[in-house]
């Protein structure tokens, strides 16, 4: 992999048909994925050290603490049972989608075997994408808070609690260039506390950050920030539109409440919003990019650089199934352990992969 900005058609593809025709086997998409993670060499997991070899099956062994690594253990790919083929379609589609795709578009697509399977899998995509040390928003800084849902009867709107989920706004603000990039979270309350939490984890010290006239937002200034607070009371006075107060972060909650109602037809549930506000803000944060193969490349860097997300992590409230005990039976061993009959050889379920070559 080349160390300087990658290349469309040599480190990434950059139409279908040259994705289609460079990932036609499992072997060539594991390949690609240790050209990703590992592309000075092969480096251990353990212990560092940079010297190895490739075993049988694939996987590779160090020198030094002479442990076992496969190429996709501890990325987003370990112990996957889905094919790679299939994983790398995904990636593709959810990557270069304009408005990104639904769980049951991707299970029809790809033909895909279960709708929780294609689920999980979009799921376990939008939990990588947020970069380690990514920048801090700079510049001019819009901040506001709005309520994602469904219609709810007798919320007395403002910032009163209610069934809807919560979501800190902020977004880049220039007068000349118009919105940069922006970060979403769906948090607790309105509290000082929380929203000035949100400010210091996503915006820069040296910014100037834009609020409504909320007091949570009063202690902006002692934190070291440059604070410019905008009355909604003084401007319904002077007969102006308070949508033109904050226009940015308002733009940015309307546009994020129409992907959802249409990409995800509003089927959203409150636990995995943040999933989605993830995903809203890595699309609209690189809507110029012109590349869309480019898209995919990154989800891949991410995949690769993420921990392994495991499907009872990913299900909100998961209660495990109660699996009544099997009566007792023979004695000896189980069906599963006896030999097999002799007219009835054995065979492998999942033949192993072939591991392609990496000179």
């Amino acid at each position: 992999m080349s160390t300087s900005r990658p290349r469309g058609g040599v480190d990434y593809r950059r139409s279908l048909g040259e994705f289609q025709s460079w990932f036609v086997t499992d072997a060539d998409c594991l390949d690609f994925l240790e050209w990703i993670r590992w592309p000075d060499g092969f480096v251990c997991p353990y212990c560092e050290n940079t010297d190895g070899w490739r075993v049988a099956d694939g996987s590779f062994k160090c020198s030094k603490c002479k442990k076992q690594t496969a190429v996709t253990a501890g990325t987003l790919f370990d112990r996957r049972r889905t094919p790679l083929t299939v994983w790398f379609e995904a990636c593709w589609q959810f990557a270069t989608a304009k408005d990104g795709v639904c769980a049951l578009g991707l299970q029809r697509t790809l033909e895909i075997g279960s709708y929780p399977t294609a689920w999980a899998m979009l799921h376990r995509l939008r939990t990588v994408l947020i970069r380690p040390g990514r920048e801090l928003l700079s510049g001019r800084i819009e901040v506001d808070e709005t309520y994602i849902g469904g219609e709810e009867p007798g919320l007395a709107g403002g910032r009163a609690k209610g069934k809807k989920a919560l979501v800190a706004v902020a977004v880049e603000a220039s007068e000349s260039k118009g919105l940069g990039r922006c970060r979403m979270q769906v948090i607790d309350d309105a509290s000082g506390e929380t929203l000035n939490a949100f400010v210091t984890d996503n915006v820069d010290l040296d910014a100037t950050v834009i609020t409504d006239g909320w007091s949570g937002y009063a202690r902006l200034s002692k934190l070291g920030y440059t604070h410019e607070p905008r009355s909604q009371r003084a401007a319904k006075a002077r007969g102006e539109d308070i949508d033109h107060l904050l226009p940015g972060v308002h733009r940015i909650a309307s546009l994020v409440k129409r992907w959802l109602l249409s990409t995800h037809q509003g089927a959203v549930k409150t636990d995995h919003l943040d999933d989605y506000l993830r995903e809203f803000s890595f699309r609209f944060n690189r809507r110029h990019s012109r590349a869309r193969g480019m898209l995919f490349y990154r989800v891949l860097q991410l995949a690769v650089g993420h921990d392994p997300v495991r499907y009872r992590a990913l299900v909100a409230h998961s209660v495990p199934k109660n699996v009544p005990q099997p009566p007792p039976g023979r004695r000896g061993n189980p069906p599963s352990l006896d030999r097999p009959s002799p007219d009835r050889p054995w065979r492998r379920r999942h033949p192993p992969a072939q591991v392609g070559s990496n000179e």
